[in-house]
């Protein structure tokens, strides 16, 4: 007989681990069915790794530029990448035990395999049932009904027909994960969040990097102010960056790649990494046996994550949103509230912050001043880095901040960092647009001197001409 559940989640990444909490918090019976390791890309393959790699980067940066700060040293610093590599691997170990005892604590049963939704059977009237093959060849097929489904299968990365990846020399951000030794030098096809963070961590290691950006300039969806002054910053560290470029090829021969760029001279290097984005994995979870819609942008859903079979949701990347791990997050979080019967309201995926964790930092909330809807009559107010006490301690004072104010309405639209810390720093901003405050409240609000906050406050108070130290 089939095993019943109120719950089953298809994925146990940072979606639908969450998922599982929050549904197995309120009482019901969860079930997880994940073919690799709970915590998905996010942990294992993205968010957290690539982080560890940018803090062991902003170490050594920082024990390079040691004497500016009467710091002196008779002997040299050397990258060991082995060592970084095993230090990221430790951290990724720490976070995965946690999430799995977070799923027994929760009483969240974990099956490791792959599961194919069924259409209309024995099991059940209606689609939903979910045929699980284990990663145990020597287990059985099982077969469960739920309640009801979370799809939460993430995304895999993208690339181009002329860039067939191999994980050795034409690499995809997993294959980077795993390299043993650091190249020499590197060419990076997109100047998206992914390839800028991975240019800015390996030019810190000493890597010769190039970034190839088809669009005319780095991080698309950013202000582009904030796209030119991180690209002025990355090109003063020895990155360089072809805008409006497209790469015709990248052929393999004796231990180097030859990367043919339109228009441009071929470049010759180690290896190629592809940064253009994700896909999301919609194919090989039994969709067809069902009327639920998909393309290759992901599943459709409605507001509250529900599929066209209103009992079968999905989530995170496999849907066409903002593919960030808080924001499944949250989407996983609203789909269990909306199963349960509770009022909820459709997240404001505008309000989200977006972090890009370059050398310097980027950070976002709201409207930057490019996508402003038309007709609205706003004024921006700025703050540099260079103008903050805290800033010139820190031997950072690079960036600025960018407020957006509605001029009749008086609301905070939008704040864009550039900068030390931006990533933390827009929690700040995030908060304030929840709670729905206007920029001269964050003005008036009193901010700890010296902090590097206090730029947030002097770009808020801008916005009127109030800048105290501008």
């Amino acid at each position: 007989m089939a095993e019943q559940t109120d719950l089953l989640i298809l994925g146990g990444g940072t979606g639908g681990y969450v998922a599982a909490i929050r549904a197995a918090q309120a009482g019901l019976s969860v079930t997880i069915v994940e073919k690799n390791k709970l915590g998905g890309t996010c942990l294992h393959r993205g968010c957290i790794p690539t982080k560890a790699l940018l803090r062991s980067a902003e170490v050594f940066d920082t024990i390079n530029k040691a004497s500016e700060f009467g710091i002196e040293s008779t002997s040299e610093h050397v990258v060991n990448f082995k060592k970084i590599q095993e230090r990221k691997q430790s951290i990724i170990d720490q976070l995965h035990g946690g999430v799995q005892g977070l799923c027994k604590k929760n009483k969240i049963k974990v099956l490791e395999g792959e599961g194919a939704i069924l259409g209309p059977s024995i099991f059940s009237p209606v689609s939903g049932a979910v045929a699980v093959t284990f990663n145990d060849k020597s287990k059985e097929e099982e077969i469960i009904v739920p309640k009801n489904v979370i799809i939460a299968t993430g995304s895999t990365p993208r690339t181009l027909p002329n860039l067939p990846l191999d994980e050795k020399d034409i690499l995809s951000s997993d294959g980077m994960l795993e390299l043993e030794e650091l190249p020499k030098s590197i060419v990076i096809v997109g100047g998206g969040v992914i390839g800028v963070e991975w240019a800015s961590l390996l030019n810190s290691l000493g890597v010769d990097v190039t970034i190839v950006e088809f669009l005319d300039r780095l991080l698309i969806n950013e202000s582009s102010t904030i796209s030119r002054q991180l690209k002025k910053s990355l090109e003063a560290k020895g990155i360089k960056i072809l805008l409006s470029s497209k790469v015709e090829s990248a052929k393999v021969g004796k231990g180097q790649v030859e990367v043919a760029i339109e228009g441009k001279d071929t470049l010759t290097v180690d290896k190629v990494m592809v940064a253009i984005g994700r896909s999301p994995k919609v194919e090989g979870l039994g969709l067809q046996n069902t009327s639920v819609k998909y393309n290759e942008r992901g599943i459709e859903v409605n507001e509250f994550y529900q599929t066209t079979e209103g009992h079968i949701y999905a989530i995170g990347d496999c849907i066409p949103t903002m593919q960030l791990a808080h924001v499944a997050m949250k989407e996983g979080e609203l789909a269990v509230d909306h199963l349960l019967g509770e009022t909820i309201e459709p997240l404001n995926y505008t309000n989200v912050p977006r972090g890009v964790y370059t050398n310097p930092e980027v950070a976002s909330v709201g409207y930057v001043k490019d996508n402003v809807p038309e007709g609205k009559k706003v004024k921006i107010g700025t703050f540099n880095f260079a103008g903050n006490g805290k800033s010139l301690v820190y031997g950072a004072k690079e960036g600025f901040v960018e407020v957006i104010r509605d001029v009749e309405t008086d609301d905070l639209l939008g704040v864009s960092i550039i900068g030390p810390h931006a990533t933390d720093l827009i929690a700040e901003s995030s908060t304030a647009m929840y709670l729905d405050a206007s920029p001269l409240e964050i003005g008036e609000a009193i901010h700890p001197h010296p902090t590097l906050t206090e730029v947030i406050q002097e770009a808020a108070l801008d916005t009127y001409g109030k800048a105290i130290h501008k």
